[in-house]
């Protein structure tokens, strides 16, 4: 997911790309190899710069999808048509190719470890990526806060890191996954495509009196209408914390 960039570490290092793993037909995870790369906070975003020989660059954010860790950073970037980096990360990138990046950025959308209150997640498309920062966060450190996600999405074929969010959803993992599709449903699925609703999240989510931590992501209408439905429920409006992008949230 490509946002536009905030104040962080201002000092660009040299990131190589080691492996590189399809998610979706548009979506792909670029694991980097990031020598001196000093770790992050579940929720962050990095800085990516490429440059072309005639010395052109341009520069993008993206959300980091895996766990804190040394040394290394993956990023799972959704090709956006007309792009200029996202392109090249989800079709051309190869191990062994180097590029520049710039973090971590971002405090206030982060999920600290520290914490029990229970968490919900809500994920619209390739806003999934922060949050699953945060649910590998948990699972690395083995944190015992209890997690529900809920993750809409256009179909099935659409839903990122599918095969790890199953394992999780049966392997007694304290992290419940809710599934809502827009456009298309899996044969046989009980519900009609469409929107998230306001009952759904509420039957999914946690309830207020519970004061949960919430994390939206997603575009700027889905994570706007989420908000005002847990608002309406009665979640506290601190403790909602939202990021969004959009048409000018990027030009990935």
């Amino acid at each position: 997911m490509a946002r536009a960039a905030v104040l962080g570490r201002l000092t660009w290092q040299v990131a190589t790309v080691e492996s590189a793993r399809t998610e979706t037909a548009t979506a792909r995870t670029l694991v980097l190899a990031v020598p001196g790369w000093p770790g992050h906070l579940a929720g962050q975003h990095v800085d990516v710069r490429l440059t072309a020989a005639d010395g052109y660059s341009t520069q993008r954010s993206y959300s980091i999808a895996n766990a804190p860790e040394p040394d290394r950073v993956e990023l799972t970037v959704q090709r956006v048509a007309g792009g200029e980096v996202s392109p090249y990360l989800v079709e051309l990138a190869e191990p062994g190719d180097r590029m520049e990046v710039r973090g971590p950025v971002g405090g206030y959308f982060t999920w600290s470890p520290d914490a029990p209150d229970p968490v919900l997640l809500v994920a619209g498309g390739s806003g999934i990526v922060p949050l699953m920062a945060m649910i590998r966060t948990r699972a690395a450190i083995g944190s015992r806060a209890p997690f529900r996600l809920v993750y809409s999405s256009r179909g099935p074929d659409d839903v990122v890191y599918q095969a790890e969010l199953d394992r999780l959803a049966i392997g007694g993992s304290g992290v419940d996954c809710t599934y809502v599709y827009t456009r298309s449903t899996p044969p046989g699925w009980p519900r009609a495509p469409g929107r998230l609703s306001g009952a759904e999240l509420a039957a999914a989510g946690w309830p207020a009196e519970r004061r949960p931590q919430v994390f939206v992501c997603g575009p700027t209408g889905f994570v706007e209408a989420v908000a005002n439905h847990l608002v309406d429920q009665g979640h506290l409006g601190h403790r909602v914390k939202t990021e969004r992008f959009g048409p000018t949230g990027g030009g990935a």
